[in-house]
């Protein structure tokens, strides 16, 4: 099986690509969602986040309030620190599981969503290839703003994230995300037929 580790920062394109890969025929795992999936009602990885952040966090129904989470942990540099020590491991050991399980389905190209690559440097020779999706701050933020994204938001996540310059330094391919919806699915069906073939 041939794995892709796609990465980009916050409104850059990359769930858009991420998508057009899975309807071109790849398996498509996204670490967001495997990071919701470890913050179920009564997980360990749930137990371990309310001690550290608080009982508050729990509504009555045993579920998380993510909202009040994602307040406190993009407060400071080191609440998104302590943050990640927590969820990290799980979400690695849930990520090598979902690969096992493709593989032995026999699926043939898997892309995961890789919102921050710098938190994933240990997890990458799972990977074949790393495609990364670069856009520029203007274009970012407008998609941000378009999504219901405040500035403030999105400038926040953006300081927490790897910067482009990180992002090519670790790329083996690059998608230009700078013009339109149309130029963006064509470069990726450039490089399905140039790196999976049809």
């Amino acid at each position: 099986m041939y794995v892709v580790f796609l990465a980009g920062g916050v409104a850059s394109g990359k769930s858009t690509v991420a998508r057009e890969l899975e309807r071109l025929g790849a398996a498509r795992i996204d670490l967001d969602a495997l990071s919701r999936e470890v913050l179920t009602p009564q997980s360990a990885c749930l137990k371990e986040v309310v001690r550290v952040f608080g009982g508050d966090l729990l509504l009555p129904d045993g579920t998380l309030d993510r909202t009040l989470l994602a307040a406190r942990a993009f407060a400071s540099g080191e609440a998104v620190h302590r943050l990640e020590v927590i969820e990290l491991p799980y979400i690695k050991r849930l990520l090598d599981g979902r690969l096992q399980e493709l593989r032995a389905a026999g699926a043939r190209v898997c892309v995961v969503e890789v919102p921050l690559l710098d938190r994933m440097e240990d997890q990458l020779d799972r990977a074949d290839e790393v495609l990364c999706v670069v856009s520029p701050p203007g274009v970012r933020l407008a998609h941000a703003l378009d999504r219901g994204m405040t500035e403030e938001d999105f400038l926040a996540r953006r300081a927490h994230q790897p910067s482009d310059a990180y992002l090519r330094g670790h790329a083996t391919s690059i998608i230009e995300n700078a013009g339109s919806l149309d130029s963006l699915l064509r470069q990726v069906q450039l490089w399905w037929d140039t790196h999976v073939g049809r």
